[in-house]
């Protein structure tokens, strides 16, 4: 039987390929359309000064259209349109300033902050795909610059503009590379628990919400399950916690060995395990359960002979009879688990099948 899916297989993984989450993305948006814009007001006075008046015109054209820009963008929806909205023509400027009559001739250098700005607003692959053909554009208007390569100084100019860039997106690009990885490493620890590899409480209550949410709209049946492993905080004081840990692993795999790829298991707490059944009646839910209590009794635990004798109890809520609310589901389940646990009698609907009395696990 193949193992449970992974309940966090797109969670927050968005904003991993997105470079910045969408609130740093918006600050730094921001900044950069109020720096360039007094930028190109500063630049704009100076080409005044260097005769250019119709460069400077146009700067301060642009320079205010970025200010109306940086006001509104607190209220944009469309965070993605503003992102290429400005850097299309930030980097089509940067390439403009190269080719320009009396250019600096250290313009170029801003050609190395296209994939800076790219790969933080857009992410690794939207910003490779759009300033690698601007760095290509900024290397060959340098080279048109140049002009004609007819000596050596010029040549090695061209050459370490040519490295420059080259070397800046590669740079840029294996960095973001290992950041989207380390970060979705760090999800996958923040939401997994440690001991067992299982979905913890956050990542097992969206899978619960995205499972009720799928099966509303199939119109298929599903059930919320709490299993609580008697004993096991026992195990931990009297006989450490490396012993409770195996005690936990070997339980995760009883219970992961039949579950289906379209299940979800989590550990929900040191010695309580959720289980989400989809497409399954209460009754089928029942036996299912009955079935991993009887793989769990028989199964021989590597615990200490004189440990305390470990249970397995729990408690189902299913979408035919107890609806659709996570937190009631929750509450249903754990009431009946408690129930269990007690082994008293399980207060169900008539119709409800009977909920089967909590199996002895011996741990020798």
């Amino acid at each position: 039987m193949k193992p449970p899916q992974s309940s966090v297989t797109h969670d927050s993984l968005g904003h991993s390929h997105a470079g910045l989450r969408d609130r740093q993305r918006r600050s730094l948006l921001r900044l950069l359309y109020g720096v360039s814009a007094a930028t190109l007001l500063g630049f704009a006075g100076l080409q005044f000064f260097n005769h250019n008046p119709w460069l400077a015109t146009g700067e301060i054209v642009a320079a205010l259209t970025l200010l109306a820009g940086c006001v509104r963008l607190g209220r944009a929806r469309s965070l993605r349109a503003w992102i290429y909205g400005l850097l299309i023509p930030l980097f089509a400027f940067f390439n403009l300033i190269i080719l320009w009559p009396n250019a600096s001739m250290a313009a170029f250098a801003w050609v190395l902050m296209m994939p800076v700005l790219a790969y933080q607003l857009l992410g690794q692959r939207e910003g490779l795909r759009l300033s690698m053909p601007f760095m290509v554009a900024g290397c060959a208007s340098y080279g048109w610059f140049l002009g004609t390569v007819e000596s050596v100084g010029e040549g090695i100019d061209l050459l370490n503009m040519v490295l420059c860039a080259g070397l800046m997106l590669a740079f840029v690009h294996l960095y973001e590379q290992r950041r989207e990885e380390a970060e979705r490493r760090m999800l996958a620890l923040a939401r997994t628990d440690a001991v067992t590899g299982l979905a913890n409480r956050d990542r097992f209550r969206e899978a619960l919400v995205r499972t009720i949410a799928e099966c509303q709209r199939s119109n298929s049946a599903y059930a919320l399950v709490l299993v609580t492993v008697d004993a096991l905080q026992q195990v931990r004081r009297e006989f450490g916690r490396e012993v409770a840990d195996e005690v936990a692993q070997q339980v995760s795999r009883c219970l992961t060995e039949r579950l289906r790829i379209t299940d979800e298991i989590g550990r929900l707490g040191e010695d309580r395990f959720g289980l989400i059944l989809r497409d399954v009646s209460s009754d089928a839910a029942d036996r299912l359960m009955a079935g991993l209590a009887g793989r769990i009794a028989e199964r021989d635990l590597h615990a200490p002979h004189d440990a305390p004798r470990i249970s397995a109890s729990y408690g189902i809520a299913h979408s035919s009879r107890d609806g659709h609310q996570v937190d009631a589901l929750f509450r249903t389940a754990e009431r009946r688990c408690e129930v269990s646990g007690s082994g008293q009698a399980v207060p169900a609907p008539a119709q409800a099948p009977r909920q089967c009395r909590p199996a002895t696990v011996d741990s020798d």
